[in-house]
């Protein structure tokens, strides 16, 4: 028990503490959790072999995979709270244009890009290898941007945009992953396997939202039995816990595969939960207060995942600054001729691209798929973790510069400044009283 409790415990303090440091330097928060998860990971601290004073190997970082997979749970059933039938029928529409346009957009400037290096390198870099990291660069991560939203409160037009919009690249990114590594996996093994290809992906995505919507509405149904909002929120948290835990079973069925997607069901939960049940919005509202300290610890950790060891090999260092550059400019590009073409504002057209562009555990989890290419898949990893480790340590900085530029993070007032600073010398100088009960010596 203690090897778990005393990691988990280390990683949530050194994630407030960099923050404490991170204050001056007005960077997110997000960025501050992921830079104390390197440094006690174990390529740092770890490096001592001290308990205490970060994780000694990447397995004692794997050992709290739980808290990973529980906190993308709460993370995708907050961005499904996004939803809104009132909402999507302003912004669906656009949402799901942009949404498959970027994604599309990204993989094909990385196929290209890459498939040229291919060429280029003689062979260093396959063309299977290609197509498989192309296909990883539609991935966008929802956690990172929703952690910024939330930490500055950001309001406005380009994040009504925003969520659903991260939360439409799953999907999509499924879709194009599974076709695209069906390929590559065709041009290693010689083999073409359509049922892996077509079939696999789809019956995932749509049984992944009919179970998010079963769950959802059982929720609501539940939530009626009770008028305590603390045990509404309690319900809401085990059905979370639920239907996270459900989402991970896979079986076979003759040659197809059942899986699900957790972040699609956890989606589809938060979505029909939403548009059901009238206190959702109360039962959401203290739902975030009960998941900052998750969602501290599961950036902690994602930084402790992070392998610096790869910036040791040259090749992987040219692949990824060039996977970096395309992915990014596929972002860019294809968010803002889509949002032209959607009739977006100049600002939302200027600035969505930009905050689409930090990616993590989804593409972690197909780069892990990747490695049934055998030693290819090797390759596609490390270039993986390159890219993962520059985009959700710079990713949050450009997200919060791009919503602030954009107008939706507003500044604290002076009134407000004055008010904090007010209080906290009344604190300061109110000395501590001991309240004792009457007859009591």
């Amino acid at each position: 028990m203690i090897s778990i409790l005393l990691p988990l415990s280390v990683a949530i303090l050194a994630g407030l503490l960099m923050t404490r440091v991170f204050k001056p330097l007005k960077l997110p928060s997000v960025t501050a959790y992921l830079v104390a998860g390197v440094l006690i990971g174990p390529y740092c601290l770890g490096r001592i072999g001290v308990p205490g004073l970060g994780f000694t190997s990447m397995e004692s970082v794997e050992s709290l995979g739980l808290i990973s997979d529980v906190a993308l749970g709460f993370i995708a059933f907050a961005i499904g709270n996004e939803f809104r039938l009132s909402q999507l029928k302003k912004t669906g529409k656009q949402a799901m244009i942009i949404g498959i346009s970027q994604a599309l957009a990204a993989a094909f400037l990385v196929d290209v890009a890459l498939l040229l290096v291919s060429v280029a390198t003689n062979g260093k870099l396959s063309p299977a290898q290609a197509i498989t990291l192309g296909a990883i660069a539609t991935a966008t991560a929802p956690a990172a941007t929703l952690m910024v939203v939330r930490q500055y409160k950001a309001k406005g037009p380009l994040v009504d945009l925003l969520l659903p919009i991260v939360a439409l690249d799953d999907a999509v990114g499924l879709i194009v992953f599974a076709v695209s590594f069906g390929i590559a996996r065709a041009m290693v093994t010689g083999s073409f396997d359509p049922v892996s290809i077509f079939i696999n992906p789809l019956i995932e995505i749509v049984l992944s939202l009919a179970l998010g919507a079963v769950m959802g509405w059982l929720l609501t149904q539940l939530e009626k039995l009770f008028n305590s909002n603390t045990n509404r929120l309690n319900m809401s948290i085990a059905f979370v816990l639920l239907t996270t835990a459900l989402s991970m079973l896979e079986f076979e069925l003759g040659p197809v595969t059942i899986g699900f997607s957790s972040l699609l069901v956890c989606m589809m939960l938060g979505t029909v939960f939403c548009n059901l049940c009238p206190l959702s919005g109360e039962i959401m509202a203290k739902t975030d207060s009960w998941t900052n300290p998750l969602f501290a610890a599961f950036f902690v950790i994602s930084g402790a995942q992070l392998e610096l060891s790869v910036f040791t090999d040259g090749t992987i260092v040219l692949i990824g600054l060039v996977y970096l550059l395309t992915r990014s400019a596929g972002k860019y590009i294809g968010a803002f001729f889509s949002a032209k073409a959607s009739h977006c504002s100049d600002t939302i057209c200027k600035y969505l691209g930009i905050t689409l562009l930090p990616q993590a555990g989804v593409a972690l989890g197909m780069c892990v798929t990747a490695q049934q290419l055998g030693e290819q898949g090797e390759l596609i990893r490390n270039i993986t973790l390159f890219a993962i480790l520059i985009y959700e340590l710079v990713g949050p900085m450009l997200t919060k510069a791009s919503l602030t530029k954009a107008g939706e993070i507003q500044p604290i007032s002076e009134d407000v400044k004055n008010r904090r600073k007010t209080n906290l010398e009344i604190a300061k100088n109110t000395p501590y009283e001991r309240h004792e009960k009457p007859g009591h010596k």
